[in-house]
């Protein structure tokens, strides 16, 4: 028997398929009875593959970003205010970009995964462009550490931005 439209919730249910979670969506016809449910992944957890996407996102811009002298002359020049205001800036755009395109609608629901997928990014993206830094070595770390560290930041505001926008392929 069809439901008609004041039993279906137009949102749709969340059910877990295959140990991740989907949105059961209802596709109702003019009378506004279900004619069949679409099932569309719901992506509020971090997986795996969500923290290799991070990885592989953040190394898209770090990599052309760090290799450029005029990024590590503004870690030099830069004031260290601007540099918190910059990492600031970034952990805003990323938080924005999580919100809309994973937890719109969910984030009451999901706050925890939704801060843990916003710090992952960010942490995950740092964690790159340190690496990436130091192997080329532009990252003074035991004789400037102050310097390693606003390299790394400013690095890691394009970085970290890459790294949002590929984590949001499946």
């Amino acid at each position: 028997m069809m439901s008609s439209a004041t039993d279906v919730d137009p949102h749709g249910t969340i059910h877990r398929i295959d140990g991740h979670l989907h949105r059961r969506i209802p596709i109702l016809d003019s009378s506004g009875k279900v004619v069949e449910h679409v099932l569309r992944p719901l992506m509020v957890e971090l997986h795996a593959r969500d923290i290799a996407q991070i990885f592989v996102g953040a190394s898209i811009l770090a990599i052309p970003v760090g290799f450029t002298e005029e990024t590590w002359d503004l870690g030099r020049t830069l004031p260290l205010a601007n540099v918190v205001a910059l990492a600031l800036i970034s952990l805003a755009f990323i938080a924005l970009f999580v919100h809309l395109h994973f937890y719109r609608g969910f984030l009451g629901q999901y706050v925890l995964d939704y801060v843990k997928r916003v710090v992952a990014i960010y942490v995950i993206s740092l964690f790159v462009v340190g690496v990436l830094l130091t192997v080329i070595q532009q990252s003074p770390w035991s004789t400037e550490w102050l310097l390693a560290v606003k390299r790394v930041v400013i690095v890691a505001f394009p970085a970290s931005l890459s790294a949002t926008v590929a984590d949001a392929f499946k």
